[in-house]
């Protein structure tokens, strides 16, 4: 199974940042990444008026956009999906990482600025490590920008090498 770990924190505490720098820093090392980014409220995918866009209008339930170099579906589903569905359909990468799904039983990295929040939204036995700007006793904890240290953690901690799952 690819190894899935979850970026959680508050809105605004920078959860799209520390994803960000760990996918370029896990790149770097020549690993496949996919992300997948929960968004609690139905969003539109697709730019209205365009082609594929159009598509879906007209009543597809799966709608590819293929080029050269990628390809992008969206598919309607009558309910939310669960990450394990979502996760079981990609393949071809070494890690996923997700931002969001903090309800979720995967490995959970917490994103925590002291000056915006008063306290962690997981229960310490549910985290892997902390990215923060204060220390959390007994906690691993890495510097808001320390994608290097976080990454070598992961690395080590869940046993992840470049290219085992392609």
């Amino acid at each position: 199974m690819i190894p899935v770990i979850s970026v959680v924190g508050y809105s605004n505490s920078g959860k799209t940042t520390l994803v960000v720098k760990l996918i370029r820093e896990f790149k770097q090392r020549g690993f496949r990444i996919a992300t997948v980014k929960h968004h609690h409220r139905d969003v539109d995918m697709d730019v209205p008026g365009k082609d594929t866009w159009k598509h879906a209008e007209a009543g597809a339930d799966t709608v590819v956009l293929a080029c050269p170099g990628k390809v992008g579906i969206v598919e309607k589903s009558s309910r939310e999906l669960s990450l394990d569905e979502i996760v079981s359909r990609i393949s071809g990468v070494d890690l996923i990482i997700t931002e969001g799904y903090k309800k979720e039983d995967k490995p959970k990295i917490e994103v925590f600025r002291s000056e915006v929040h008063t306290g962690l939204i997981t229960p310490i036995g549910e985290l892997l490590a902390i990215a923060a700007d204060t220390d959390f006793p007994g906690m691993p904890v890495f510097g808001l920008d320390d994608a290097r240290g976080l990454a070598d953690f992961l690395v080590e901690k869940l046993s992840l090498t470049a290219g085992a799952h392609v």
